[in-house]
């Protein structure tokens, strides 16, 4: 893959949270659950639950782009979280709208996946389902998923958005290859402006407790011309 140095953007410094909002409904407002730890971006309920989803947000909004993470998971998590892409809070609604790449530190095989959380829509979209069912027959051939405590400890999480596309890699084995025309362009999705152009977001999941890290954030706002 041909990249060079200057197509790349660091979304996380690795000191703090500049770049970077909270949104989530007002009863969460003083939660303190995303933070910086030991240069990563740390989602650490600590044994709460009772929360709505909580969502850390990028300032800024994407269209065509490439983004890259390693993401670090524990064993005893119960709880989901995911990479929001083209997406918008809708602060009165108290929902953020836009497609997600899953990331469930539980079953590593559901990670690259694409749900969308579009209040109209709220269903598996890369496999096409009816709604937030699935089960493992879904998982792409060869992946893999890596613990804290295996000698591999972070896994990659590669994201590609071109048009109605969104590519996604784990640990560099190919995930989904989604065609969204006539689901992230339909009026739906341009009635909230989502589905082709808006923020990146990292999620917490309604009611879950959660322990996931997020480092080495960057993003190339043009898909480079040797991948296209």
């Amino acid at each position: 893959m041909d990249r060079t140095p200057d197509t790349w953007t660091p979304l996380f410094n690795g000191n703090t949270l500049d770049g970077w909002h909270v949104a989530c409904q007002d009863a969460d407002q003083e939660k303190v659950f995303w933070r910086v730890d030991d240069g990563t971006i740390l989602c650490d309920t600590a044994g709460d639950s009772n929360h709505d989803y909580v969502w850390l947000m990028s300032d800024r909004t994407f269209a065509d782009f490439e983004l890259e993470m390693d993401i670090q998971v524990y064993r005893d998590v119960t709880g989901n979280s995911g990479v929001q892409v083209r997406s918008r809070y809708d602060y009165d609604a108290g929902w953020l709208d836009g497609p997600q790449i899953d990331v469930d530190p539980r079953a590593g095989w559901r990670t690259g996946l694409i749900y969308d959380e579009t209040r109209e829509t709220r269903r598996w979209i890369c496999p096409s389902l009816v709604n937030w069912k699935i089960d493992s027959s879904a998982a792409a051939p060869g992946w893999t998923w890596y613990y804290a405590d295996e000698q591999d400890a972070w896994n990659s999480l590669r994201i590609r958005c071109r048009g109605t596309r969104i590519q996604t890699w784990v640990n560099g084995t190919p995930i989904s290859d989604f065609d969204g025309t006539g689901v992230l362009d339909d009026s739906d999705h341009q009635q909230h402006g989502v589905g082709l152009d808006g923020h990146i977001a990292l999620q917490l999941h309604k009611n879950d407790d959660l322990r996931i890290r997020y480092r080495r954030i960057r993003v190339c706002p043009r898909v480079p011309k040797s991948d296209q």
